[in-house]
């Protein structure tokens, strides 16, 4: 018996078609603005377009929200935000300019982040006027997520003192959309109605294959026109299938993930086997805002190789079709090899008392910094392989925390099932380092330098504030496997690069650095804020960001 063929779940991007004539061309609709995906970046594109006056039509693979409304509905936001003062924290624009440049690392320009920075509370005020709501309680320890209940935090590396350093006061900027639960569904509920209720016209389990463009004159490349979509019969049982599958896909997503893509596989066979193609008009340009890649096998073996054993985030449409329709004429490219990788030790709190090391067995960063640059240093120079060293008082500690601590369950059943069930235990540093075949010699000199520090004797190698060291020196000494491949402890990875823009107005530019008439993009599908280090809260701030300028921009073409 032969086996079926293996089904993509990627949207098949074909070459532009080329018209000479575009009043030749059979549209089967058309408008202003076109936006292609509609997750928070396309949502703000079009809210902004249609401000501006003009008509607009958003199309989506399924029926939108993306890894927007999978998200923890996190927005980074400061600059003197009312949440912040009501919080107690003083915040300027200068002085969250001056943090955030350390984590843009020049991905985008100082304009561009200093403009960021200028509108952060604007932008804030506007996402409340959408119908998002925030509110100024904190939790009471630093965490990857806060609790039910507490809405505003330090979402990077803020309150690490060696990430800081002359920077002043730290200020949270971490704002958590009001829900109960995970909050990006309630933040995508907001703007997926004010999206219509600005007027903008949903086109939705539709798939964009190939944009069409105007024939080249006088050696010039001619403007984007339109695309051609690829649309699921409206009411017919595989479409409505289709639209159940999505739902299943956000909901085994985290603890079935095999599930999960199986039901993706069979959404993209109903969108192989039953869509029908249209071609719609942007008379004044087409916005990509597709999300990023993770999930092309093929962009990611091409570019992000050392994270394919990562575990995805992103929505199913997270294909890399917003990058390819811009590659399909003559788009550039920019930090497509640049993949946040999520190793948060925190919580439980007392995780970070512990040191980091890596297969040898050597120390190799300060364990209070935030989980995505944790997860830079152990992926991008530490071959994606590490352990998390602690003691029996701080595993005990942490089992509390994980048991009474009021945690999410995404945060205590990893670390429950690490403390108990796969954790290495040895009564010395030498035989622990037998447990993990790293080098006995180089474990105990990172354990007796963290030890020291500790006690007061010296500096932290790794700058770690003292309120963060714990002596280690009496065992048991157990060890916590957390690379890339952990089996009971995932690495959350998510793409950060995408197509070069013009800064200035969002507008895709080509490899010799000309903008590409009437093509424009917003979120993760380009370069952004987040494109060089991710701190939580920055993507859907640059979403808005972004996608408001793209907005503004085409509607004023």
């Amino acid at each position: 018996m032969s086996r079926s063929p293996k089904i993509s779940t990627v949207t098949p991007v074909e070459p532009a078609l080329e018209v000479a004539d575009p009043f030749a061309v059979d549209w089967s609709a058309s408008a202003d603005v076109v936006v292609v995906g509609w997750g928070a970046a396309g949502a703000s594109a079009c809210i902004e377009a249609r401000a501006a006056g003009a008509s607009v039509l958003v199309i989506d693979r399924f029926e939108g929200g993306g890894a927007s409304a999978l998200s923890g509905g996190v927005v980074y936001a400061g600059g003197g935000t009312p949440y912040q003062r009501e919080a107690g924290f003083e915040d300027t624009p200068e002085a969250m300019a001056d943090y955030l440049k350390h984590e843009v690392n020049g991905v985008v320009s100082d304009a561009t982040l200093q403009k960021f920075c200028q509108d952060s509370t604007a932008n804030l005020a506007w996402l409340e006027a959408q119908g998002a709501r925030f509110a100024a309680t904190m939790p009471d320890h630093k965490t990857s997520y806060p609790p039910d209940g507490k809405f505003l935090y330090f979402s990077g590396n803020e309150v690490v003192p060696a990430c800081m350093g002359e920077l002043g006061a730290p200020a949270p900027r971490g704002h958590r959309v009001v829900a109960k639960g995970q909050s990006g569904k309630v933040l995508y509920e907001a703007l997926h109605a004010a999206t219509l209720r600005a007027g903008a016209q949903p086109l939705t389990q539709a798939t964009v294959r190939r944009l069409v463009r105007q024939q080249a004159a006088n050696g010039q490349p001619g403007p984007v026109l339109g695309v051609e979509v690829w649309q699921l019969p409206a009411g017919a049982p595989e479409t409505l299938r289709h639209a159940e599958l999505q739902r299943q896909v956000a909901r085994w997503r985290t603890f079935r993930p095999g599930k999960a893509a199986a039901c993706r596989r069979e959404a993209a066979l109903i969108e192989q086997s039953t869509a029908v193609p249209r071609l719609i008009r942007a008379f004044k340009g087409v916005i990509l805002s597709t999300g990023g890649f993770i999930y092309n096998p093929e962009l990611m073996a091409q570019h992000a190789p050392h994270a394919k054993r990562g575990w995805p985030v992103g929505g199913a449409g997270c294909d890399g079709s917003g990058v390819r329709l811009g590659q399909s004429v003559g788009a550039a490219t920019q930090a497509l090899g640049n993949v946040s990788a999520w190793r948060f030790i925190t919580p439980p709190s007392v995780w970070p008392k512990g040191i980091v090391v890596n297969t040898q067995g050597e120390r190799f960063c300060n364990e209070q910094v935030y989980g995505a640059k944790l997860g830079h240093e152990l992926l991008d120079h530490q071959g994606g392989r590490g352990w998390l060293v602690i003691d029996g008082t701080l595993r005990w500690q942490a089992i509390g925390q994980c048991l009474v601590g009021g945690l999410w369950a995404f945060q205590a059943l990893p670390a429950l099932a690490m403390l108990l069930l796969s954790a290495k235990k040895a009564s010395s540093p030498e035989a622990l380092a037998a447990r993990i075949q790293a080098d006995p010699v180089k474990l105990r000199a990172s354990l007796d330098a963290a030890n020291a520090a500790a006690r007061g004797e010296r500096d932290d190698p790794f700058g770690k504030s003292a309120d963060m060291r714990h002596d280690t020196s009496r065992g048991p000494f157990y060890a916590l496997d957390i690379s890339i491949g952990s089996p009971t402890f995932p690495l959350a990875t998510l793409t950060l690069g995408g197509l070069t823009l013009d800064e200035r107005n969002g507008q895709v530019l080509d490899t010799s650095g000309q903008p590409i008439a009437g093509l424009f993009a917003a979120g993760r599908t380009a370069v952004g804020l987040p494109s060089s280090r991710y701190v939580s809260g920055l993507s859907l701030a640059d979403c808005v960001f972004s996608g408001r300028r793209a907005g503004r921009a085409v509607a004023a073409a």
